[in-house]
């Protein structure tokens, strides 16, 4: 029986492309795709889902959730994705329209109806931590959490100290944590597509590659304006292919994280206690809720990017 996915989104460019990974692997069955305001506007996002579902010819149903963190007010990533999430080039809206139920009412059902699947989150954790405030017992069910997100040990992409997925709902990351954690910093230096990846996408000559470097456009801009590095990062895509092949990891270990939720300087930063020293009396009193839970993260710090750029190849062809 194949692996069970339910893929919870903010569906900009990176992640219109790693829904492209797995409505079109043959290893997998995405049973639902939850949408989160993130990115965009979740009424943008669950848009950007069904017109990706579409491309790939998948019927998958799509929930539309949140419209902005638990907490906070919502603030957008359009200077890096474009407007509409997708760079701006006016794709036509899609056939379909969106499942009644709330995104965080069909996680509980999908979950409760599926032990064992693997929930991959690929925006702010809104919707799981909504879910997981009314049925706390799903969380028991779920066979692997994979959460594009946090900045493990390293800069961040929307602060100094924090990536944009927890920043933007630290308070819902505090709740779902523990997780495997795949960070940012995965999807920079060689991981990122160079010129000559991208030449090697589009000559694939598919619908699905030719939209997956398109609606980047944007965001290869945006990434040499804040990196100074040439190319397309895809955050989500590399969570995804771990989600998919989680061999492609090449070096992880397992820790106490937790996440900033009242800092003004580092608000959303994901703190790894790398060296285990959580557990210390100066430390203790602070990381109690995180050591009451028992259960430690999973940190993903490196992985095998030649095998991840061979997997997003074979899945645009």
């Amino acid at each position: 029986m194949k692996p069970l996915f339910l893929i919870d989104t903010d569906t900009a460019s990176d992640d219109a492309v790693a829904l492209i990974m797995a409505l079109r692997s043959p290893r997998v069955l995405v049973l639902a795709i939850t949408t989160v305001a993130g990115n965009v506007a979740v009424q943008q996002s669950t848009r950007n889902a069904l017109y990706t579902a579409e491309l790939c010819g998948g019927d998958v149903p799509v929930f539309m959730g949140a419209e902005k963190p638990l907490n906070r007010p919502y603030q957008s990533a359009h200077w890096f994705h474009g407007r509409d999430g997708l760079g701006n080039h006016d794709y036509p809206a899609p056939k379909k329209v969106p499942e009644k139920l709330h995104a965080a009412d069909a996680i509980i059902e999908t979950i409760d109806s599926n032990p064992g699947l693997v929930l991959v989150t690929l925006g702010p954790l809104t919707n799981i931590a909504l879910a997981l405030q009314r049925n706390p017992g799903i969380a028991s069910k779920v066979g692997r959490c994979v959460v594009m997100g946090g900045a493990p040990c390293c800069e961040g992409n929307v602060t100094p100290a924090a990536e944009y997925n927890i920043w933007c709902d630290p308070e819902a990351a505090r709740i779902v944590l523990p997780v495997e954690l795949v960070g940012w910093h995965l999807c920079r230096g060689e991981a990122a597509l160079n010129p000559d990846d991208i030449n090697h996408v589009l000559s694939f000559a598919t619908p699905q590659a030719r939209f997956a470097i398109e609606c980047n456009s944007r965001a290869q801009e945006a990434y040499f304006e804040q990196t100074g590095e040439h190319g397309i990062s895809l955050p989500d895509p590399v969570a995804m292919s771990i989600a998919l092949d989680p061999t492609i990891v090449t070096q992880q270990s397992d820790h106490y994280v937790d996440v900033e939720t009242s800092s003004e300087l580092t608000l959303g930063m994901t703190v790894v206690d790398r060296l285990n020293v959580a557990g210390n009396d100066r430390n203790r009193a602070v990381w109690a809720p995180v050591l009451e839970r028992g259960k430690k993260t999973k940190v993903y710090w490196t992985i095998d990017n030649k095998r991840w750029k061979q997997a997003l190849y074979s899945t645009l062809r």
